[in-house]
């Protein structure tokens, strides 16, 4: 069988392009990191289906806290550092994502602010499969700051 994994990613991105571009107006949300690994090649008929594997949440909140913990427990907000632990903190969940094995493109956010009592509001809209597809979005907080990432699992 030849493997499909870098054609399914073409074509995904194709039909992405020709969807947008049918649209009037699109809004983005910055997704800060995007994970797709089109250099490595998958057999997609190996390894277990994406019945089998299920986006499960519960499963997703655990690894973005333990994530989050691992990078920002006992650190006070300082504004230098935002960038370094956001990345840190995406890094050390996409890793673990992907270490899943699970037949799902990833897509995290995170995103980092100081406790003053001043308020954030964020939106996503997703255009998924409703069965395959899911997103889960956690919020950490300490004594000086908050974290808020947010995971949305796709299936391949």
């Amino acid at each position: 069988m030849q493997p499909r994994c870098y054609e399914q990613h073409l074509l995904t991105a194709v039909q992405a392009c020709r969807l947008f571009k049918s649209l009037e107006a699109c809004c983005w949300l910055e997704f800060i990191h995007l994970y797709c690994d089109l250099g490595e090649v998958v057999d997609m008929d190996d390894g277990p289906s994406v019945e089998e594997a299920g986006f499960v949440p519960d499963d997703i909140s655990s690894i973005v806290k333990e994530s989050l913990d691992n990078v920002l427990q006992n650190q006070q907000y300082t504004e230098q550092k935002v960038s370094q632990w956001t990345s840190a903190c995406l890094e050390g969940c996409m890793k673990r994502l992907t270490s899943l094995n699970k037949p799902y493109k990833y897509v995290v956010t995170c995103i980092i602010l100081q406790k003053t009592g001043a308020g954030l509001c964020t939106a996503a809209s997703c255009f998924w499969d409703q069965i395959t597809d899911g997103s889960r979005t956690v919020r950490w907080e300490n004594k000086t700051m908050y974290c808020v990432t947010t995971v949305f699992g796709l299936a391949m």
